[in-house]
């Protein structure tokens, strides 16, 4: 077995390849550094905890047969999950977090050994814990559930505003401070029991009500949300298990997470209190339409020939990835055609909104799982410009993401969210199945405007045309 000290370097070694993991995550050309980072650091500290001073003999075989459990769980999550069901696996990965937390939580509060030798402030400080510990592990837990039935479609994306949901949400927090305060006052285990299961009840109500009332428009922000919450988690476990490196990996997580829902917000011209309060976005799938204050004009189809001709001439084309590519896998295909342009002097260039898909870098990452190179796949800020000089711009899957409607529209429940603004193209182009709305349930007025065609069918199924025509 281990000794301390060596535990304890370990974990310094471990921590300090998390924060190198976080810093190579933060960019696609060095992503991959950071995912070795990080798995090298997860495999330090699980074996310098699993050989510790802290586990004994008899109970090493459990943690053995638990760790090939979840590994093999993991393993068969990995090879059998399409990227375009990664948003709901990262949001019952979280789930998990939050369940874990929940459950050591009152494992540590039942254990007589966890509080024997600790003064009686020790031992209030340590209720504590436990305490917020089940308190944020059940809104994780429950939340993160709501968050994987809405984005594996599940659960319908409307939001569910209850009348009166503020006040609900107040008095279960006033509840949950009283019985916090009777927990600690309990002179029993049965009677801080009770008082903790109140609390866990409540805290997985409003996690449901919580994530329930968010419309589909905001589930980027709450997948980086929950990442958050499950990194405090997991800081609140160790906490409660007196664990360094679980305290200050778990601050790590979440304090990134925060940080990154911060960022989402932004790009959606949201503030963080609006998208807990919840109601924006639908379950989407209405038909845009046309209202009065929308510009006038007509949808004007277009073939995949067309297509192939308009990006054959030109000399400037941006790609607008959406969630409808993820669907329909073409990424691959999109790369193909991608390389057979660039071959033929053509400048192309990816345009990324920082929410396309359903979470943060969904984009990101099926174009690099395509090859296609990093230093032509730009962020909104780096490309929006260059629009009216750009000749063709082709959208694939997206649609809330290029919505004029947030410039002209000041009534508009996207108003303000920044854009990827294609239609200052000579021409776009845009793809979809259907006149469908996005997730958002928003009318664009895109598809009318007069330098606008729409190029109907399966993204996958028409891009292959595209190819074979311009290959013709």
């Amino acid at each position: 077995m281990m000794s301390e000290s060596l535990a304890t370097v370990s974990y310094i070694g471990a921590t300090i390849l998390f924060i190198l993991s976080l810093g190579g995550l933060s960019n696609p050309e060095t992503s991959r550094r950071g995912n070795l980072y990080g798995m090298l650091g997860m495999t330090i500290a699980v074996l310098a905890t699993v050989f510790g001073p802290r586990v004994t003999m008899a109970g090493l075989p459990w943690i053995i047969g638990a760790m090939v459990v979840g590994g093999s769980i993991g393993l068969y999550a990995a090879r059998k999950v399409q990227m375009t069901q990664m948003p709901e696996l990262v949001a019952l990965m979280h789930s998990l977090v939050g369940l874990a937390a929940c459950l050591v939580g009152f494992a540590n509060y039942i254990d007589p050994m966890a509080s024997m030798h600790l003064s009686s402030a020790e031992k209030a400080i340590h209720e504590i814990e436990v305490y917020i510990g089940i308190l944020i592990g059940a809104v994780t837990f429950s939340g993160s559930l709501i968050a994987f039935g809405k984005l594996a479609g599940k659960i319908g994306g409307k939001p569910l505003l209850l009348p009166g949901r503020h006040f609900l949400n107040l008095i279960g927090l006033l509840v949950v401070i009283a019985f916090g305060y009777v927990f600690l006052q309990a002179e029993s285990i049965d009677a801080g029991m009770f008082a903790l299961t109140v609390m866990t009840v409540i805290a997985l109500l409003f996690g449901i009500h919580m994530v329930m009332a968010i419309g589909g428009a905001d589930m980027p922000v709450v997948v980086s949300m929950l990442n958050s919450y499950s990194g405090w988690a997991a800081a609140a476990t160790g906490f409660m298990l007196n664990n360094d490196l679980l305290i200050v990996t778990g601050a790590l997580v979440g304090s990134s997470g925060a940080i990154l829902s911060y960022i989402m917000c932004r790009a959606m011209n949201r503030n963080f209190l609006s998208v807990i309060a919840g109601g924006f976005g639908s379950g989407g799938g209405t038909p845009a339409k046309k209202g009065d204050d929308q510009p006038a004009g007509e949808v004007v189809p277009i073939s995949a020939a067309e297509t192939a001709e308009l990006l054959a001439s030109a000399k400037n084309v941006i790609i607008v990835p959406g969630y409808g590519m993820a669907v329909a896998q073409a990424q691959h295909t999109v790369n193909e055609i991608t390389q057979f342009l660039r071959e033929k002097g053509v400048n192309v260039r990816f345009g990324i909104h920082p929410v396309a898909g359903r979470m943060p870098g969904h984009m990101n990452v099926l174009l690099a799982e395509a090859k296609v190179p990093y230093d032509i796949v730009m962020e909104m800020d780096e490309i929006n410009a260059d629009f009216p000089d750009t000749d063709v711009s082709i959208v694939i899957g997206a649609n809330d993401i290029v919505n004029p409607a947030a410039q002209e529209e000041p009534g508009s429940p996207i108003a303000g969210m920044p854009v990827l603004e294609v239609w200052k193209a000579k021409t776009s182009i845009v793809m979809k199945r259907s006149m469908a709305s996005g997730y958002a349930g928003v009318d664009n007025p895109l598809f009318y405007k007069e330098n606008n065609r729409m190029l109907f069918g399966d993204a996958k199924k028409m891009l292959d045309e595209v190819l074979v025509a311009l290959k013709a």
